[in-house]
């Protein structure tokens, strides 16, 4: 039976509970774990006031979210969250008064390493994810936007036609978006080993939404009318897409990043036999392309509302599929295979929960994860106005449990 140990911030507090009638897990005192890896500091201080208790880990070798995506044996599911960087923090709100511009703080390579460390210098999660945003090489693709604080992404001149889709030229990032390797180059540095260095992009199919639909979309009528009425036009800007991304990929992990998600956020808005036709040969073209160069970068793909098409996010053949919290991890994992990593998939919203209630959600998913090959995450991003005690409530959870 799995058992999972959970260390608490209170000194000498020891307790067994059950959850569901199951007895499983026992809070112990931080005291009774040896120091880590992580140098001299025992524990790490939340900015509001709270405690993260360091893990223990066995490798120096490597992170810890790495052993656990390859199947390497580890004590504890890695942890890190989605947009941890931004959002909720006190921190990156403070910085935003200084620079409104959401392109200035995610272009701009100290601004970028600054906001990225945030997470990590008060939680000290175990994937440290670069801050940037998955339009970020629209502009080096010959597509003007720009991202609007209360409307989000603005596509200025939206795709529309075969003339128009001729005007995008391929992606080179290392002319085009320099500060990404920069700033990439120096996280790594920073956070050494002790945790994962994230990178990611946009998948072709919800970076097409984007630039068709002009902007975020409610039901994507535009991309479907394309899709439907003209595929060619759309298949040749999913081939751009497509190889922009693989190179992108690639230009990241050569100047640090040690796994890079895909988000294929809109994906989940086609039906399974379109997803086969605009998104899964495209996914599938960028893996291989980026493992024939890249043979042990692991590669996470992320589709929000994915429960439909688990088993076709598979045949990508990523390293780990992330699974929202519409998904019932146990089921999840039995639809997925055991030869596959997974994601997630903690509730957003069970962080404005008690504590108490947070680390029942913790331990639920991790049980039904199983031992190895799961990363401990949301289902989704943070919500704005999380409060912050909550989140460092749930890395000290997630950080102290032992199979």
């Amino acid at each position: 039976m799995l058992k999972l140990q959970i260390s608490s911030s209170p000194p000498n507090m020891s307790c067994m509970y059950s959850y569901n009638s199951i007895p499983a897990f026992s809070l112990l005192s931080s005291r009774s774990f040896p120091r880590s890896r992580f140098a001299s500091k025992p524990r790490f201080h939340c900015a509001l006031g709270g405690t993260v208790a360091e893990p223990k880990v066995t490798s120096v070798a490597e992170p810890l979210l790495l052993s656990a995506v390859r199947g390497e044996e580890v004590e504890r599911p890695p942890v890190w969250l989605m947009r941890q960087a931004g959002r909720y923090m006190k921190s990156y709100q403070i910085l935003c008064e200084k620079h409104p511009s959401f392109r200035e703080r995610s272009e701009n390579v100290d601004l970028v390493v600054e906001i990225s460390l945030q997470p990590w210098n008060v939680f000290k999660p175990d994937g440290v994810i670069l801050f940037s945003d998955i339009l970020t090489p629209l502009s080096g693709m010959n597509i003007p936007f720009d991202i609007v604080k209360g409307k989000g992404p603005i596509i200025f001149n939206p795709l529309r036609t075969a003339d128009d889709v001729d005007q995008v030229r391929e992606f080179v990032p290392e002319e085009f978006v320099p500060y990404v390797g920069e700033a990439l180059t120096i996280l790594r540095k920073e956070v050494d080993n002790k945790a994962a260095v994230l990178g990611f992009v946009g998948a072709p199919f919800t970076l097409a939404s984007y630039v068709v639909e002009g902007g975020s979309s409610k039901h994507f009528t535009k991309i479907k009318r394309l899709a439907f009425s003209q595929p060619k036009v759309l298949h040749a800007l999913l081939q751009k897409f497509a190889t922009s991304m693989a190179k992108y990929v690639q230009y990241q992990a050569d100047n640090g990043a040690e796994a890079v998600q895909i988000f294929d956020s809109w994906a989940t808005e086609l039906s399974p036999v379109d997803f086969e036709e605009f998104s899964l040969p495209y996914l599938k073209q960028i893996v291989d392309t980026v493992k024939q160069t890249h043979p042990n970068l692991p590669l996470i793909l992320y589709a929000s509302g994915s429960g439909g098409l688990l088993e076709r996010l598979a045949l990508t053949g990523v390293d780990v599929v992330s699974l929202d919290w519409t998904v019932d991890m146990a089921e999840g994992r039995q639809r997925l295979g055991s030869n596959i990593a997974v994601q997630g998939n903690v509730d957003p919203g069970v962080l404005f929960g008690s504590k108490e209630f947070i680390t029942e959600r913790i331990n639920d998913v991790v049980k039904k994860a199983g031992r190895g090959k799961h990363i401990l995450n949301l289902g989704h991003g943070i919500v704005v106005g999380t409060p912050e005690e909550n989140v460092a409530h749930f890395f000290e959870v997630a950080k102290g449990l032992r199979y």
